[in-house]
């Protein structure tokens, strides 16, 4: 059975998808927040889960914050640890620590328009395609090799809430799949970045984006 960590700021709607996905041979440990007001640790309690509070508020140094919550993930032992809306940025030292078992959702089909504001700056650059991408975590920013991605069409009239919500339909999809692929030891990233899944099978991949033409 495989120990999965989960990390959040806020809802953490990705880490309820992960949850209530339910995914053979895989548990989830600990559900650990910054933020004590975070709606995603309620959510983990009432799952039978345990949900964990390591405030950055109370850590002024970033590398004092990222040895406590390194201390608070390690007590569960972890095979994966899963960023799912957590908005801090991680030192160096913590994403080494955790390499090859991090991993993070960008709502960008990455390498375009990493770091923030994502969908905003997709409607200003005219772009036709956007989406979600799930990455293994390295410490370049939004920079580790990619997983899945899934795309969906910018339509005439989207402003950030509706391209928002139709990229955010497609990371409730792609995040437990790539959570599958690691419990099932599929995942193998080569020396040139690229990621592979054994035995994956096309279906695993599609995106369903709608057409182009959709309302």
């Amino acid at each position: 059975m495989k120990s999965i960590v989960i990390l959040v700021s806020g809802r953490g709607s990705n880490m309820e998808a992960i949850v209530q996905a339910g995914i053979p041979g895989a548990r989830v440990a600990a559900v650990i927040s910054n933020r004590a007001d975070a709606a995603g640790l309620a959510f983990a309690a009432r799952q039978g889960i345990d949900a964990v509070v390591v405030a950055h508020s109370d850590y002024p140094e970033r590398e004092r914050f990222d040895t406590a919550l390194c201390a608070a993930i390690d007590a569960y032992a972890p095979d994966l640890v899963v960023l799912a809306g957590f908005m801090r940025v991680l030192g160096e030292g913590f994403v080494r620590h955790y390499a090859g078992r991090l991993i993070n959702i960008h709502p960008s089909l990455l390498p375009a328009f990493p770091g923030l504001h994502t969908h905003r700056r997709a409607l200003a650059a005219g772009v036709r395609v956007h989406g979600a991408s799930v990455h293994f975590v390295t410490p370049e920013l939004d920079g580790g090799p990619v997983i899945i991605q899934a795309a969906v069409p910018v339509l005439p009239g989207d402003d950030e809430e509706r391209l928002a919500r139709r990229v955010l339909a497609e990371e409730h999809r792609i995040y437990p799949q790539a959570v599958r692929w690691f419990v099932e030891g599929r995942l193998d990233v080569a020396g040139d970045g690229r990621v592979s899944v054994a035995g994956a099978r096309i279906e695993e991949f599609a995106s369903h984006c709608p057409p182009l033409d959709a309302g």
